[in-house]
Formats: C-alpha cells, sequence, structure tokens
C-alpha cells in the first residue's frame, strides 16, 4: 500500500455518518465544534459557513468542504438572522435528512472517525477550514461522487448504509487529493510530504519496509540529497525528524500488531528489532506503556465486563 493508504488502515479510518440538509427561504443555523474531522458539500443553491473569528466565506453549488477539528459554526443564507440550534431544530435521530421549508438549497454532510491516539498524525496535517471551490479542475470528479452520496442517502435501498460508508471513504481521498493539488503541499504537513518528490521517495522506502535498518545517510541518498539539507526539509515539512518519524511509524505498526493479538516478539521482529527489551523502551517511549501493558489493557478493554 502507498503511505496514505496505510495510514488510513492503521487509522482505522471510516465515515460515521452522511447527512442531507434541504432548506428554502431565509435560515441560518449554528452547530457546534467536534473533534473530529467534517466534510460538507453544497449540492445546490449557496449559502456562507461562518467561524466567526475570520471573515466568513461564501460557497455555492459544487463547492465542497473539510473541517479538521472541526470548530463550532454557522451556515446561514442570512446575515440578519439570530442563528438556531442545528442540533435541536431536527430529528437528527430519526432521519438521515433535514428540512426547512423547501429544497432550493441542498447540502450534504458527514464526519470520520479515527483511532484517537493517532488521529493527529491526519487531522494535524489540515487547516481548520479547507475548501475545494467548484471550479477546482478536481471539482467534476468530486462532483460524481457527491451524486451518488446523495442517491444513496435519500434511498431505501438495501445496503445504503455500506455504500455511504464506502463512497464518504472515497470522498474524503478526493479532496484531500485535491486541496494539494491545489496548494502548497508545505501547508500540508505529512500529507503534503507524501507528495513531495525528494521526502515523498524516503517516506515511501520507511512505509514499504519498516523493518529494514535505514539510517539518515541512507534516507538522504535516496532522496538525493545531502543530509543537513534532507533532515532540515524533512523536519520542516513533516514537523519531525526523519529517524524519530521512522521511530513513530514502527511503533504504530507495532501496536497494530498487539491490538490484533501479536505477542512482543513478534511485534518486535516485524518492525525491527532483535531484542525485546529495545523495542519495549521504544514503544515505552512513545506511547508511555510497556508492550505487555498495553496488550492485557487491549485485552481488558474488549473483555465484556461481568454483572
Amino acid at each position: 500500500m502507498d503511505p496514505l493508504s496505510e495510514v488510513f488502515s492503521l487509522l482505522n479510518v471510516r465515515a460515521a455518518r452522511c447527512t442531507r440538509f434541504e432548506a428554502s427561504g431565509g435560515w441560518s443555523y449554528r452547530f457546534p465544534a467536534k473533534p473530529a474531522l467534517k466534510f460538507g458539500a453544497v449540492i445546490r443553491g449557496a449559502c456562507w459557513i461562518d467561524f466567526s473569528d475570520i471573515p466568513r466565506h461564501q460557497l455555492a453549488a459544487g463547492d465542497c468542504f473539510l473541517l479538521a477539528n472541526a470548530p463550532a459554526y454557522v451556515l446561514a443564507n442570512d446575515e440578519r438572522l439570530t442563528p438556531e440550534d442545528g442540533i435541536t431544530a431536527f430529528d437528527w435521530a430519526q432521519s438521515d435528512i433535514a428540512h426547512h421549508e423547501g429544497d432550493d438549497t441542498v447540502l450534504l454532510a458527514g464526519s470520520f472517525s479515527f483511532e484517537a491516539s493517532d488521529a493527529q498524525l491526519l487531522l494535524g496535517s489540515l487547516p481548520r477550514f479547507l475548501l475545494i471551490p467548484a471550479r477546482n479542475p478536481s471539482a467534476s470528479v468530486i462532483r460524481s461522487t457527491l451524486q451518488i452520496l446523495d442517491h444513496e442517502i435519500r434511498g431505501t435501498q438495501i445496503g445504503t448504509a455500506v455504500l455511504t460508508d464506502r463512497l464518504a471513504d472515497v470522498l474524503l481521498v478526493q479532496v484531500l487529493r485535491a486541496a494539494l493539488d491545489q496548494g502548497n503541499g508545505e501547508d500540508f504537513g505529512w500529507l503534503g510530504a507524501l507528495v513531495d518528490v525528494r521526502i515523498g521517495k524516503a517516506i515511501g522506502l520507511m512505509h514499504g519496509n519498516a523493518a529494514y535498518p535505514w539510517t539518515l545517510e541512507v534516507l538522504a541518498n535516496a532522496a538525493a540529497m545531502s543530509r543537513s539539507a534532507f533532515s532540515k526539509r524533512f523536519k520542516s515539512i513533516v514537523g519531525l525528524s526523519p529517524l524519530d518519524y521512522l521511530l513513530r511509524w514502527r511503533m504504530r505498526l507495532a501496536r497494530d500488531m498487539l491490538r490484533r493479538g501479536s505477542t512482543v516478539a513478534a511485534a518486535a521482529f516485524r518492525v525491527g528489532y532483535s531484542s525485546e527489551s529495545a523495542f519495549g523502551h521504544a514503544f515505552k517511549r512513545v506511547y508511555a506503556l510497556a508492550p505487555k501493558q498495553y496488550s492485557r489493557s487491549n485485552i481488558l478493554s474488549k473483555t465484556p465486563r461481568q454483572r
């Protein structure tokens, strides 16, 4: 797998829910902050989104956006109206579709859940608000996915939940690709590093063979850079030194193995450690728990409590 696909797998990125909002007339709704990744898209009509501390953004049909560690915001088409609570104003428990008078404006929205301990790897790479406007060259591809997603949300056929989840996953990757295409990759941290010709190659090597005894010199040579230039650029984009990134990636892989029931010895070997003691020190440095403690706590969390 490529690095982004691997991280999605380890983070267990999955759509939590997809919803549809229809409105006509004047309207204004406030939505609370949510420590997650959310997407929104305007299917029809226009509105604006306001975060109160920065100028509001106008949204038009075909626009799609992401909210990382989603802050509180207001969606509205009339700035003179006092915002209503967008959660209590509709019966979200009974339906994924909310109505306000008509459907001159239609928005789709959804959120994603992650393995919490590593979510920052993705969320920390994204700005709070990321807009992919309809004029973006990738917008037509995104629009096609949105049309199918909209059809499934409104439909009643079997398998709708499975399809909406998969389509939301596809949409997220499409939006991330579009964002990287339209902006400076260095503005997207780890995500931007993946598409950097030199740094991305080094990350691909580390992901491709985590157990290999990578050194700074070998990685720098692969990137066709001096060690100092490679280290400086890697850290400026990713936020970690190359070898610290390698350490954390190895421990993520090992933790995933332990979660799936692997022995400590097998996990250590898989990520390049011949000594369980050295592996244990590295694991504890990253997760503040010894591997065996993590395994026990993971088993206990999966064991049903006796009444």
